[in-house]
């Protein structure tokens, strides 16, 4: 028997066969339609949606025991139309709510009841609207407080509901960004005292204890001295595009947007995040996602939580104990949560099999875009991600993943410390040909462990990483990743521009590094394209080949498991230039980044 399709449009019905003539209204329907024919495929099943808008009500849940897979060698393929071709339909699957009901009021903010929705995100005709912030602090002279702060300034007791209110802290470890609700605001005629949420605010004393002797004194340092920027108040919204939620209506929250220039109640789309999953699969094989837009999906965690207290990449803290790490008596000590948080995605596979991503778009989404853990064979290829709110792909405990040809950009934009692409404890898991670029944190994420072994990370293009966050790189590898250079990981072919903030590294070698290739690289515009001396030290690492405009320190003294050796140090001013004229220098040029793609 040939291949089995199925058909989804908008304008089709459910009670409706699911053929090109009479298609089925919702994914949910195909999905029932699909596992009605698996056990006995001889062909392929492709679903084809139509363009349009698909609403989800709930996710789209792939589960093997149910009939999912692909079987008996072929594969299950949801596709938007005509994908591959230039008439390729555009096809978006949503997890969000239209909201209505919008009045003005005289201060020209528009407010709709959103019942018990509490979006952190927010879409008006396709553009992602922005929390309403103070980006210069609390006002006054501000003192922490053992639950909270005080200030001699009263316009705190102004803000209305304050409850609402999250505390931001960049850099409460150069690497992190913290998160962090307030409980109340009271106060007298000279004075207002905050009290934040708990026990938010003391796992977050306990987490963000540490000591740092690098630049001289004492070693004090308290990165929850003040908050850098408040979020998510009425008395907040002064620039257009910019939204709050509030809950003192006893009837449900209600979301205030200041309307940007033309915008019209009754014209305008606005789009509130309301599914916090859009696809997730269980053991599920032998199938395909290609073509589609994934967006306005949540993520209520810092809300249920009472904040983000990140760490790490995407690891947080949530639960248990504090491990402290003694850097050293000349450097200080820091903690880490000992048992980490990963955070989650929109759109997340487990123990998946033979399963493609490819050529989709996820964009405005609460969480982290895409999550592979202990899958197995599985690619990501030649898709788009933008105008998330953690990172883009992050694979875990995986064998053989493939992620490959994607651009990934202004990711992100509310957990500042996720990576554009993270690989933790896997194996033989290739990192080639991506195109990264305006990233506030590591581009590439690679950490090792006990498990890890054979990594690629071959001939990406790094742009603008670094962009909020310190002590990074392009490219950032923790920990053994193997036991040989042989079954280790090879980071060969990349290029890495314009790594931003101060105190960082184009190539990061980290905490423990171990059996790591690093060969013909270009580094331009980091601080230094390499650091020898981490802790804990590297070991077995080798830099061969690379080109760079910056001489690390220590080049010439390296430690005595570590290779630094046939690298070329090029002029900064010209190296553009001096580079191209190198053969071996023009050919990673060349080869780096997404293929088949004139840039």
């Amino acid at each position: 028997m040939p291949e089995i399709r199925f058909f989804v449009s908008p304008d089709g019905r459910d009670d409706w066969s699911g053929t090109a003539d009479q298609p089925f209204a919702t994914p949910k329907a195909a999905q029932e339609a699909v596992r009605a024919v698996t056990a006995e495929m001889t062909g392929d099943v492709i679903v084809t949606f139509a363009a349009g808008v698909h609403h989800l009500e709930e996710p789209l849940a792939f589960d093997d025991t149910l009939g999912d897979s692909g079987m008996n060698g072929f594969r299950v393929i949801y596709q938007a139309h005509g994908y591959g071709t230039a008439d390729q339909d555009e096809v978006e699957v949503s997890g969000g709510r239209v909201i209505t009901g919008w009045t003005a009021g005289d201060d020209g903010v528009w407010t709709a009841p959103i019942d018990d929705l509490a979006p952190r995100r927010l879409t008006v005709d396709g553009r992602p609207a922005a929390r309403a912030a103070r980006k210069d602090g609390l006002p006054g002279s501000v003192t922490k407080t053992a639950t909270g702060y005080v200030t001699d300034s009263v316009e705190p007791q102004s803000w209305p509901d304050p409850s609402g209110l999250e505390f931001v802290y960049p850099g409460v470890y150069p690497w992190s960004e913290a998160r962090l609700a307030v409980a109340s605001v009271s106060g007298d005629a000279s004075s207002s005292t905050i009290t934040m949420a708990q026990p938010a605010f003391d796992n977050a004393k306990s987490l963000y204890d540490s000591k740092w002797y690098g630049a001289g004194g004492d070693g004090t340092w308290d990165g929850l001295a003040a908050p850098s920027v408040l979020e998510n108040n009425v008395a907040f919204l002064t620039e257009p595009g910019t939204f709050a939620v509030s809950g003192t209506d006893p009837a449900g929250h209600v979301l205030h947007y200041r309307p940007r220039p033309g915008e019209e109640i009754g014209k305008t789309r606005v789009v509130a995040p309301a599914l916090e999953t859009l696809v997730s699969g269980q053991g599920v094989h032998d199938l395909v996602l290609r073509g589609f837009t994934f967006t306005d999906a949540a993520w209520s965690g810092p809300t249920e939580t009472g904040g983000y207290l990140h760490y790490h990449g995407n690891a947080r803290y949530e639960r248990g104990e504090f491990q402290k790490i003694d850097l050293g008596a000349d450097v200080g000590y820091v903690h880490v949560p000992a048992e980490p948080v990963q955070l989650p995605a929109n759109v997340s596979l487990t123990s998946a099999r033979r399963v493609t991503l490819e050529g989709n778009h996820f964009t405005r989404l609460g969480a982290g875009a895409v999550l592979i853990e202990d899958g197995t064979d599985v690619e990501i290829r030649a898709n788009v991600f933008d105008e998330i709110s953690g990172s883009g792909i992050a694979v875990h405990t995986s064998t053989r993943v493939s992620v490959e040809d994607n651009l990934v950009h202004h990711i992100a934009t509310e957990y500042r410390g996720s990576p554009a692409v993270l690989v933790v404890e896997s194996e033989e898991t290739t990192v080639a040909h991506n195109e990264i670029h305006d990233v506030p944190h590591n581009g590439i994420v690679i950490t090792g462990g006990e498990r890890a072994s054979g990594t690629q990370v071959i001939s990406n293009l790094v742009e603008r990483s670094m962009g909020k966050l310190m002590d990074g790189g392009g490219i950032y590898l923790s920990a053994p990743q193997g036991s040989s250079f042989a079954g280790g990981a090879m980071v060969r072919g990349n290029v890495i521009r314009d790594v931003l903030t101060s105190y960082n590294f184009g190539l990061y070698a980290d905490y423990g590094a171990a059996w790591i290739t690093v060969l013909g690289n270009i580094v331009h515009r980091a601080d230094t394209p390499i650091v020898l001396q981490v802790g804990p030290p590297m070991e077995n690492v080798a830099f061969v080949g690379n080109f760079w405009d910056v001489l690390p320190d220590g080049y010439d003294t390296p430690p005595e498991t570590v290779t630094v050796a046939g690298n070329t140090l090029l002029p900064k001013e010209s190296f553009d230039e001096a580079v191209q004229a190198v053969p071996a220098g023009a050919d990673i040029l060349a080869r780096a980044g997404r293929r088949g793609l004139r840039r």
